[in-house]
């Protein structure tokens, strides 16, 4: 199941402000729509791995959208998908209206449309090169994307600094030179750089200290705040992702399971994975333990459930029928792909 950690950093985000919980945008910003990933399987003649299957999902204009599942389960993937690092197997990603996965990857890098999707990744030591300093770093994509000139590159790397807490001082300094927090604040600052609509922001605070992690989630909650981003925000620590987000999506072996407002999903979790996801916080009462072994993702039947064989109420149309995302009762907001909710 998916570690998480204590409560100490989402107890110190929510000291910092209330967590924003918006309801969905009627026209989103980012729509996605049966998006597929494949990745062939070496010596397996015919054989892929199934990183991405039939996702759909909207983010509303200044939404922020939590993302919550084991190791494993493709939520990397999906994020790279998004931030148009690779291509999709199948599927449309719609980016206000413009299909952007009709531009191939390395093309999408040096489009206009570049600067406004950017992404915070997992570990600020392997995302920085070794050869820039933080300066350097900071300016990388206004160099790309932007046709300023030195002198006012260098004013909006000075003002990015300062935005993000990251004193002057360290900008002419190397990665090795800098701690993890103040790594992490050159990454934030880099992604915020060619002024972004939509921040990706995957496990971002994961390689860092937990006294470090909760200065990193309250300065994005702050920037969020002060600057309207719309996010996707990626992480195993489920305590915050229910402070900082408006709705969460729970994904295992590469599908959407449930989505639904984070309060509703954390306080009344409705598909059985996320049930025993949302037991593993401390103090949400009795664990659950899935039993058996996670399916293989490589060439998984197109009609089975994914938690069929692990699941404590699954039946025989689990073997037979794939369940998708519905409504609970009346609740159009919150829907599980499961064929026994309860929805009282």
């Amino acid at each position: 199941m998916t570690h998480t950690p204590t409560s100490a950093v989402a107890t110190a985000v929510a000291t910092d402000g209330a967590a924003l919980h918006a309801g969905t945008a009627s026209d989103p910003i980012l729509r996605v729509e049966r998006l597929h990933k494949r990745f062939p399987v070496s010596g397996a003649r015919g054989s892929s791995l199934h990183a991405v299957d039939d996702v759909s999902l909207d983010i509303g204009r200044g939404e922020s959208v939590g993302l919550v599942g084991e190791s494993g389960c493709g939520k990397s993937t999906l994020v790279r998908l998004l931030a148009r690092l690779h291509d999709a197997s199948e599927g449309r990603i719609l980016f206000d209206g413009q299909d952007l996965s009709e531009i191939p990857a390395l093309r999408f890098a040096r489009s206009p449309w570049r600067s406004a999707i950017q992404m915070v990744f997992q570990d600020p030591t392997d995302s920085l090169n070794p050869r820039y300093t933080a300066r350097d770093t900071i300016a990388e994509p206004l160099k790309l994307l932007t046709t300023l000139t030195r002198e006012q590159e260098q004013s909006r790397v000075q003002a990015l600094a300062e935005q993000v807490g990251l004193p002057a001082e360290l900008l002419d300094r190397y990665p090795h030179q800098l701690s993890g927090g103040q790594k992490a604040r050159v990454g934030i600052a880099r992604a915020l750089a060619v002024q972004p609509r939509l921040l990706i922001l995957d496990e971002p605070t994961a390689a860092l200290d937990v006294s470090v992690q909760a200065v990193v989630l309250q300065l994005l909650q702050r920037l969020r705040q002060e600057l309207g981003l719309s996010c996707l925000f990626v992480s195993h620590d489920l305590n915050v992702v229910r402070l900082l987000t408006d709705r969460v999506a729970v994904m295992y072996l590469g599908r959407i399971v449930e989505v639904g407002p984070s309060e509703a999903v954390f306080r009344h979790p409705r598909h059985p994975y996320t049930k025993a996801l949302v037991s593993s916080i401390p103090g949400q009462g009795p664990r659950i333990k899935l039993s058996g072994e996670v399916a293989s993702p490589i060439d998984p039947p197109s009609q089975v459930c994914r938690l069929h064989g692990r699941c404590p109420i699954g039946q025989d149309v689990c073997a037979r029928q794939m369940p998708l995302l519905r409504a609970i009762g009346d609740d159009v907001n919150h829907r599980a792909a499961c064929h026994f909710i309860d929805p009282a």
